[in-house]
């Protein structure tokens, strides 16, 4: 089970109490009437889906009730950094994400008899 720091509670709770909901620091169109489907097909449904880094948001729906930030490592799952709606991005260092991240992929070992 993961523990996630939330920043407003300032305490590390279970995983259980939080839901992850989509992708932080998104640009929102300003005026959303006047973009193309295009444009509102791009905004609104597609997300990049890296391995490694990314920032998410995230809602402490059984404490405090609020939404933050985190930076979180897709491959171990590991959070990084949590931190309060509105601040900034905070720039981490690739030594942050430390050789646990690494995972034995299906196409890393395809082709070898184990």
């Amino acid at each position: 089970m993961l523990l996630i720091h939330c920043p407003y509670c300032e305490e590390e709770r279970s995983e259980l109490e939080f839901r992850a909901v989509g992708d932080a620091h998104i640009a929102r169109p300003e005026n959303i009437a006047a973009i193309s489907d295009a444009e509102f097909e791009e905004y609104f449904f597609l997300r990049d889906n890296p391995k490694g880094l990314i920032f998410e948001r995230w809602r402490h729906i059984s404490g405090c009730g609020r939404f933050f930030n985190a930076a979180r490592d897709t491959v171990s799952d590991r959070f990084l950094k949590t931190y309060k709606a509105g601040e900034p991005k905070p720039s981490l260092p690739i030594a942050a994400m430390t050789d646990e991240t690494v995972v034995e992929t299906y196409e890393a070992t395809e082709g070898r008899a184990e």
